[in-house]
């Protein structure tokens, strides 16, 4: 049953061929046979799922199958509010939370009659690059044991990789859904800054969060999205575009025009990552596309403008959690002052607590000018750099990370997981989120190591559309499908 994709999982259910509580059962028995190994879930919802099976069983009786994902399974990141299911955005601070409503993309995929499996493990609070940071466990890359899944969404990745949901949730803030979905070999798409609204998901850096789908397909992954996208009331960020990407998915791409910044394969990107995207271009040019060289000399204040802003809005959005109003609570305080000292201190992971503490310091009196005005500044640069581009280009692609998956550190949540070389890793996806423009990763290829090498592709704003077409045509060249569905998940 993990084998097969979204596409094929509804058309089998509306064919009557399967019932949507017989694929559940199957994605909980794959679940049971290796979750001890990947340890992708936090929360695993078997009993709420099964009934919701069995209610869409009666439906399919009465031939009342409605919907677009109906009776497919899904997943969901732990920092998407879920009404009455425990949400803990993998940090101790939230342990006992249950939120007393649902995220809208989460809404939307339940109303499309689709039936979340649970809560699937991240970087704390969505602040890190390979789900190490996670309080309660250390999620594991389903290609080689010994290796991160990547972050902040590695979960979510590791679940779809592992066959354990057909697709996933997760959430990108400079690379969140991107960099595990190379990592691990599937598809990651980042959406246009407010083509998905982000009403209830748990806010990292509210102008660069975006929500969007982990899937094994491209077609798959834009199915899903068709259904999340929307205006929505509850989020003013969020925009009234229209959501039709399948009808031109599969498009000839001769006449097309693609640039391949320079910068993005220089000396950090390893020599395997190199080769990958190398022979991509070439597949591009079968296809008949243009693939040029051009030059992007901005890109390298990326990461430092980033952390600053991200930082910034991480250190306002976490000022909620206070011990005072819901999570995790200090004991025995002797003052008001201690109590928020010590349940901060107690309930955050570090990486979590250096992000704080960078973020108050940038917005401090005497530093707010020097740092975070200049950051937002350098990022309207990088929104013209990118404008002007998309004036003679209709895509951009290069490699997703410079390499790929490293190994596990035998991380818990107060482990070094976040160190420089990580930060600049970033330096290929931040320029989407800095810019709001969408942004997918498509397996490429695999290292000498026999690890998944991502291909990222850029379109301008709310032109997933095109990223869909150029992405679907190269997957019919190159894919990792078939090894995908073979995975015997070990230590190599």
């Amino acid at each position: 049953m993990h084998e097969l994709t979204v596409e094929e999982l509804v058309n089998k259910i509306k064919e009557k061929a399967l019932k949507p509580s017989e694929v559940v059962n199957a994605y909980y028995e794959k679940i049971e046979k290796d979750e001890d190994k990947v340890n992708s879930f936090i929360t695993i919802t078997k009993e709420e799922a099964l009934e919701r099976a069995k209610e869409l069983d009666a439906l399919q009786d009465e031939d009342k199958m409605d919907g677009a994902l109906f009776g497919v399974p899904f997943g969901i990141k732990d920092n998407f509010n879920t009404k009455d299911v425990l949400t803990t955005c993998a940090s101790q601070m939230l342990e006992n939370f249950y939120p007393i409503h649902t995220a809208t993309s989460v809404e939307k995929l339940e109303s499309s009659n689709s039936v979340s499996l649970g809560k699937l493990n991240m970087d704390e609070f969505a602040m890190g690059s390979t789900t190490e940071s996670s309080f309660y466990k250390v999620t594991a890359n389903p290609w080689n044991l010994n290796h991160v899944p990547g972050g902040s969404s590695g979960g979510s990745a590791a679940a779809v990789a592992a066959g354990f949901v057909p697709y996933a949730l997760g959430t990108d803030t400079g690379g969140s859904i991107r960099q595990p979905a190379s990592y691990c070999g599937v598809v990651g798409m980042k959406p246009t800054y407010g083509r998905v609204s982000r009403f209830g998901v748990v806010a990292f850096g509210s102008s660069f969060d975006t929500i969007g789908p982990i899937t094994k397909t491209v077609k798959d992954n834009a199915l899903v999205l068709e259904q999340m996208a929307g205006q929505d009331v509850r989020d003013s960020t969020s925009a009234n575009k229209e959501a039709d990407f399948l009808s031109t998915i599969d498009q000839d791409l001769s006449g097309k025009k693609i640039a391949l910044p320079k910068e993005f394969l220089d000396e950090r990107t390893d020599e395997d990552v190199k080769k990958a995207v190398q022979e991509a271009v070439k597949v591009f040019e079968s296809l008949g596309a243009t693939v040029e060289e051009v030059s992007l000399p901005n890109i390298k204040y990326g990461v430092s403008a980033y952390y600053l802003i991200a930082s910034s809005e991480a250190s306002s959005n976490l000022a909620r959690f206070d011990g005072i109003r819901y999570g995790y609570r200090a004991e025995n305080p002797k003052s008001l002052d201690e109590l928020y000292m010590k349940t901060r201190s107690e309930g955050f992971g570090e990486e979590v607590k250096r992000r704080i503490l960078l973020g108050t310091y940038v917005l401090g009196s005497g530093h707010y000018d020097e740092y975070f005005v200049q950051a937002q500044r350098m990022r309207r640069v990088f929104i013209e750099d990118f404008k002007q581009l998309f004036e003679t280009y209709d895509l951009i692609i290069g490699p997703t990370t410079t390499g790929v998956a490293p190994k596990l550190k035998g991380g818990t949540q107060n482990s070094e997981v976040d160190d420089v070389e990580s930060l600049l890793n970033d330096v290929l996806t931040i320029p989407a989120n800095m810019t709001g423009i969408p942004a997918m990763s498509i397996p490429c290829g695999k290292s000498e190591e026999g690890l998944p090498i991502g291909l990222q592709i850029l379109a301008d704003h709310y032109n997933e559309a095109a990223i869909y077409n150029a992405a679907y045509k190269f997957e019919e060249k190159y894919n990792l499908h078939d090894e995908l569905n073979n995975l015997k998940m070990e230590v190599k």
